[in-house]
């Protein structure tokens, strides 16, 4: 392929323009959510953890888990985790505990405090789906497919990790 038709696909304009603006709203819609969160944070009063620290009190919710299991299952980067998991030990929102049968690892999982972040931010999102089904933002159809459709991207750029590299 030539340079001049490498440049063309990204030009922004056809298959190729709209995936660079997915991938931007993707980025954007993050980076949004992180500001929803603060603001709410702001407005209730919560002022000694960051909207990272709480979207990873509200994905633990009720389970117990390692550092290595949030980091498997694609919510957080292996030093980003552990660095937020033992400011939360620290402020009170985590128990911690070795695991008995490989001392290396701990477990954590919500103290009352920090149930009480995971249900702020359940509250949130429960607000948000309730607006938005009400406004006519998206429907239930359209949450579905929209989840699938990033399932397969995820699954995509999965495989391309995993079997390119």
């Amino acid at each position: 392929m030539s340079i001049q038709s490498q440049i063309g696909r990204i030009d922004g304009t056809g298959f190729m323009g709209s995936y660079l603006e997915t991938l931007a709203m993707v980025e954007r819609l993050h980076r949004l959510l992180l500001d929803v969160i603060k603001d709410e944070f702001e407005r209730v009063g919560v002022l000694e953890i960051n909207a990272v620290q709480a979207l990873l009190l509200f994905n633990i919710g009720d389970n117990e888990v390692t550092a290595g299991e949030l980091k498997s299952r694609g919510y957080y980067q292996g030093s980003n985790v552990s660095y937020n998991l033992k400011k939360l030990v620290d402020a009170g929102y985590m128990h911690h505990q070795r695991c008995e049968i490989d001392r290396r690892s701990v477990r954590v999982r919500l103290t009352e405090k920090g149930r009480g972040i995971r249900d702020v931010i359940a509250r949130l999102f429960a607000n948000h789906a309730d607006g938005m089904r009400d406004k006519g933002v998206i429907g239930e159809d359209g949450f579905a497919d929209l989840t699938h459709t990033l399932k397969r991207v995820e699954r995509y750029w999965s495989d391309q990790i995993r079997y390119i590299y």
